[in-house]
């Protein structure tokens, strides 16, 4: 089968290629899914570039233990492992096999049955491939850490990225009055996701607004931990996802440190984590997708040879929804 492999860190386009590699096998708990979809997310090219450096402890410090990324996949049931139940050759399924071996960026993954849901009929795979990973965090994060509830007023920085824009449909969804912070070019977009408010960062300081918000969804920018908190209830919660960052060793990291330093001197709390593949939350989320609540958006559509220049694109920072990729 056709894959996209890397031995190497670097630029995407230096270090990885479309290869001929043995098709998985399907042990026991997985299924061979023959890949329709998938999508570019910016872990990718985290792991593809190896940075922030410090994360080389966990994903290889030398070279990448992986070698077939890929955190979203969406196809069809081609075979099925043993001890597996409720999945049958031809089924139509989307997955996150993100941190359980990957895969998506080729013909066939293996993927564990647990992490696989039905694809509702009314979407697209490329559609139903931009939601798995991106929406596991803007759930996770809304509901888990944020514990986000109906009549809240939260604020999400960075609402017309990957997660931004699943996020303002899930604080839609949980009842939640939204503020969506994005870039000029952007504010319809989110305004037409169901934000109640839009803001236009690159006009005013996002960070200096007079409103408080229960909730502060940080999923880009810059802001510090403590800015942050200056926007939110004496008892709010600011969640750190990620953010922009120049340093190639530590990165964004540093952002999630400073969190934990300062949330001992301010009576907000501050919560920072990383999405973890849930069948439970996959299911609700595409039982949101079905019932019209929530859209997926795909800003670009690549073709399983350009990975590199899907994940070069996305690295440019400035895509608005998700970028899908066809096998």
């Amino acid at each position: 089968m056709k894959a996209v492999v890397y031995e190497e860190y670097g630029a995407p386009s230096e270090v990885m290629s479309l290869e001929d590699v043995a098709v998985p096998t399907t042990g026991d708990g997985h299924v061979l899914v023959r890949v329709e979809a998938t999508s570019a997310n910016p872990a990718d090219w985290h792991l593809v570039r190896g940075e922030p450096r410090i994360a080389r402890l966990q994903i290889g410090v030398r070279r990448p233990k992986a070698r077939v990324l890929g955190g979203d996949v969406a196809g069809v049931v081609e075979a099925v492992g043993g001890g597996v139940s409720g999945r049958a050759v031809g089924d139509e399924v989307v997955g996150c096999p993100f941190g359980n071996g990957y895969g998506g960026f080729a013909e066939y993954a293996s993927v564990p049955s647990d992490l696989l849901v039905p694809k509702p009929a009314g979407v697209s795979f490329a559609e139903a491939a931009a939601v798995p990973l991106a929406g596991l965090t803007a759930l996770q994060g809304l509901r888990d850490h944020g514990r986000v509830a109906a009549g809240q007023h939260v604020m999400i920085i960075g609402a017309s990225g990957g997660v931004g824009t699943l996020a303002v449909q899930v604080a839609k969804a949980m009842g939640a009055e939204v503020t969506g912070v994005c870039s000029t070019r952007n504010l319809d977009l989110v305004r037409s996701l169901g934000a109640d408010h839009v803001v236009d960062y690159t006009a005013e300081p996002v960070t200096d607004r007079p409103e408080r918000y229960d909730v502060v969804l940080q999923v880009s920018g810059q802001a510090s931990p403590r800015a942050c908190c200056r926007v939110l209830t004496r008892e709010g919660t600011l969640v750190q996802i990620s953010g922009d960052s120049d340093g190639r060793w530590v990165g964004p990291i540093w952002r999630m440190v400073a969190g934990k330093l300062v949330s001992p001197f301010v009576p907000q709390r501050i919560a920072t984590f990383t999405a973890k593949p849930v069948r439970a939350d996959l299911e609700h989320l595409f039982s949101l997708v079905d019932s019209g609540a929530l859209h997926p958006v795909v800003d670009r559509t690549y073709p399983l040879a350009e990975v590199p220049q899907a994940l070069e694109y996305l690295e440019l920072g400035h895509t608005p929804g998700k970028v899908a990729i066809t096998v």
